[in-house]
């Protein structure tokens, strides 16, 4: 008898006779399939599927697959299409139409895939569950995308600065007893465009993103620029201690925040000191120390020199930041007075510098001056000398060292002097500039120290204006 050339009614009575003539069976009586352990799509609950048997239309039709995964069918009932490829649920379904179906010919398409739950971990800024829904193609009778690596990282909120793409680990289970572990090199990938792999994720795929063994600068700035790294925009807290103007916690954004504006650009080391007020004039910026802590609570500590960064242009110093960074400004053990001027007008540089100017100048205290200010301008800035009262050859400078130390030196003036470490030096922070008496102002001061008891007028009667100034004279 030829069964696949029966006339409709006969094909119905047949499946009648046949439903009576065999009990209903179910996968788990047929041999279990070979799984394979390519990168193939295994199907699941919430697959629609199209199961087509050759000149058998009554014996063909659509199902979803629920979510124990066996779909129930003409004759021999349920089948468990639950974790194998389209081409194990044909097989599957042939053997079990071919006890009453003389050589039955089944092929199984794909109408709409369900949405994939997948599973991240490690160096990410989000871990978790996320379901990742099947871009549709183009045309009448459109293909499914399946999403790929780099877009459930960007899901996830992107990958951290310590993340390690060389070495990306995806585990799929293949069924209840099988699972396959894929390792995936994304930097290859955005160095070239190209990847050897698939990159496609399946249901159930679980991503681990280890940490790097140790912070490498210069590719965490071209990380950044990755579509699945973590936006320029995203807030990430840092402390920042040291020789700093303001040490504490700030929430660094990306952009230049001196001046109160910002303007493109990602949270770096130096957004973070400009937060901090910058540094001061004793900081060693050869040696500012980035720590950094991995998901896991490993530390990573790398050298910033930000000296580097301001003579070779050397961008990588200023490397990108992540949540929970801590960067430590260390004090310096020397200042090259050749250097001040230069990281004086420096982005991370105070905006000011704070100096005290006592003595015989026209408004005596403390002011807030550019960081570049000589000690001429400081003096200038102050009102200048009182006339008839500074000694204006001299002044003392006294000064906060690096070791913590004081000095006092005493520097001799020339107000047309250009900047000069001897004779018109560069003030710093906390700076305290003394402008003594004049002799001429001494002696009068002690002369009306003596006659302090008597009233102004007799004062006035024994130190004439004619003596004050021979007195000046000849004390001058």
């Amino acid at each position: 008898m030829k069964w696949l050339t029966l006339p409709a009614l006969q094909v119905q009575l047949l499946m009648l006779v046949l439903t009576l003539s065999y009990p209903q069976t179910s996968l788990a009586q047929s041999p279990a399939p070979t799984i394979s352990t390519n990168t193939d799509y295994y199907l699941g609950g919430g697959d629609n599927i199209r199961i087509d048997i050759y000149d058998v239309p009554q014996l063909s039709g659509e199902y979803q697959i629920p979510a124990g995964g066996a779909i129930q069918m003409p004759i021999i009932g349920s089948i468990s299409l639950q974790g194998l490829t389209l081409e194990q649920a044909a097989q599957v379904i042939t053997r079990a139409y071919g006890r009453i179906v003389k050589r039955p010919l089944v092929t199984i398409s794909l109408q709409a895939a369900r949405p994939l739950n997948i599973w991240l971990s490690g160096e990410i800024s989000r871990p978790g569950s996320y379901l990742l829904p099947l871009a549709n193609g183009g045309g009448t009778k459109p293909s499914v995308q399946f999403p790929t690596l780099p877009q459930a990282l960007e899901k996830a909120g992107g990958i951290r600065a310590s993340a390690d793409i060389r070495r990306v680990i995806v585990r799929r289970r293949l069924n209840a007893n099988q699972e396959i572990t894929i390792t995936y090199n994304l930097w290859d990938y955005l160095q070239t465009g190209q990847t050897s792999q698939d990159i496609t994720l399946r249901d159930g795929d679980q991503i681990l993103v280890p940490p790097q063994e140790t912070i490498n600068l210069a590719e965490t700035n071209q990380l950044s620029e990755s579509n699945f790294s973590i936006p320029a925009d995203q807030p990430r807290t840092v402390s920042v201690f040291g020789e700093v103007k303001r040490p504490g916690r700030y929430v660094a954004i990306g952009g230049d925040t001196q001046n109160g504006e910002r303007t493109n650009g990602q949270p770096t080391i130096i957004r973070a000191l400009q937060l901090a007020g910058g540094i001061t004039s004793i900081a060693d910026i050869r040696q500012i120390q980035l720590q950094r802590y991995t998901r896991s609570g490993k530390q990573q500590v790398r050298t910033i020199n930000l000296w580097q960064y301001l003579q070779e242009q050397d961008t990588s110093q200023d490397t990108i930041l992540q949540e929970g960074d801590i960067i430590f400004v260390p004090t310096a053990t020397a200042i090259d007075p050749g250097e001040v001027s230069v990281l004086a007008t420096s982005s991370f540089a105070s905006a000011t510098v704070q100096v005290s100017i006592i003595g015989e100048v026209n408004t005596p205290g403390a002011l807030k001056l550019p960081p570049n200010t000589t000690l001429n301008q400081a003096i200038m800035s102050a009102g200048g000398f009182r006339p008839n009262r500074a000694n204006s050859r001299f002044v003392e400078l006294i000064r906060l060292n690096p070791n913590g130390t004081i000095s006092r030196s005493q520097i001799p003036i020339n107000l047309n002097q250009g900047i000069d470490s001897q004779t018109n030096p560069l003030i710093q922070d906390n700076d305290i500039i003394i402008v003594a008496r004049s002799r001429t102002a001494v002696w009068i001061d002690n002369i009306n120290t003596v006659f302090t008891p008597a009233n102004d007028i007799i004062g006035g009667i024994l130190v004439p204006t004619r003596l004050i100034e021979l007195l000046k004279l000849l004390v001058d």
